[in-house]
């Protein structure tokens, strides 16, 4: 596939930005790189002449930027998301250093849209955000001050993305893996798996609610170590609306009165 393809498949989502400058540098490093799709969830500033001045000549990018109240909206009909996260979580998705995950990134990007997700400057991505990811990238920075700001981490994430396109580079992983049956779960088709899942949990008592602990984390872990396709998500629903009755309630459990 034409590198310019891979290329338009990739968005790149800033989440929860506070400064427009950063907004503005984002959108050159982007141009610079030859991607042109942004996404914003819930900006604190945007648009603003702050982010124009600092785009210099990429004002297009920001002109085009779709902007979303949530992380899930920015991410619908994304079929792979990267996490950029300065350390490990411990119930987050797999992470890897920049050259490996941009790998993977563009190898799924040949079969739909994918998506690199950036945090706030200053508190980054929060766990929940994480855990809506299926890989982590942490940027290898100098341990004593690996601090980045926002549009230089977008511009080494987007250099590296633009190197292993035009080198026609992919994960070996997924180059060589057996060609999908049906075509790749999408982010929302994903999270409508997970909320299916917590209901019937919390139905059949298998959750608390009120004490859930790790256990939705820890699902998701499982299922991100994995590509699903959009058949097998249908299965894994199929199977939870099988434990319940006809009534709609859980098997096992009596309805309230």
């Amino acid at each position: 596939m034409k590198p310019e393809v891979l290329l338009s498949r990739i968005r790149v989502v800033l989440c929860r930005p506070s400064h427009p400058g950063n907004i503005g540098a984002a959108a050159r490093a982007m141009k610079t790189m030859g991607l042109a799709d942004l996404r914003l969830v819930d900006p604190r500033r945007f648009p603003d002449p702050e982010a124009d001045a600092r785009a210099t000549g990429a004002v297009d990018v920001l002109e085009s930027a779709k902007i979303s109240d949530s992380l899930p909206e920015a991410l619908t009909g994304a079929i792979f998301v990267v996490a950029l996260s300065a350390r490990r979580r411990d119930l987050g998705p797999p992470g890897g250093q920049p050259r490996e995950m941009v790998a993977r990134l563009l190898a799924q990007a040949e079969q739909g849209q994918v998506a690199l997700v950036f945090g706030n400057e200053t508190v980054g991505l929060t766990n929940e955000e994480i855990q809506q990811c299926q890989a982590v990238v942490t940027i290898p920075a100098n341990p004593e001050f690996s601090s980045l700001n926002l549009g230089a981490a977008v511009q080494v994430l987007c250099y590296e993305i633009r190197m292993a396109a035009l080198a026609g580079l992919a994960s070996p992983a997924d180059a060589t893996a057996t060609p999908a049956s049906s075509r790749m779960a999408t982010h929302d088709e994903i999270e409508g798996m997970y909320a299916h899942f917590e209901a019937v949990m919390t139905e059949t008592g298998f959750l608390n609610p009120a004490h859930p602990g790790r256990l939705l984390p820890k699902l998701r872990r499982l299922f991100s170590r994995t590509r699903l396709e959009r058949d097998e998500i249908n299965i894994l629903r199929g199977i939870l609306a099988a434990t319940r009755s006809p009534t709609g309630h859980a098997r096992g459990k009596p309805p309230a009165t």
